[in-house]
């Protein structure tokens, strides 16, 4: 008998700094996965069947080139 999967899909906040996160956390639930752009390695976290939620902009928006701590830096 093959091995079901159970997990759940996960939850991922893009961008969110502000009281928006508290915002988004009363309507979605606390995020699994938060990241501070949306950039190429927060591209690699994202699995089939999770769930994305952007504080501004698209959901067809191309990743950033640069990461997120090098805004930062």
């Amino acid at each position: 008998m093959p091995a079901r999967d159970d997990r759940r899909p996960a939850l991922h906040f893009v961008g969110f700094r502000d009281d928006r996160y508290w915002n988004a956390v009363k309507v979605w639930g606390k995020p699994d996965f938060w990241h501070i752009t949306w950039d190429r390695y927060a591209t690699h976290d994202v699995a089939p069947g999770d769930v994305v939620i952007f504080a501004k902009g698209e959901w067809t928006q191309e990743p950033r080139s640069y990461s997120g701590p090098d805004l930062v830096e």
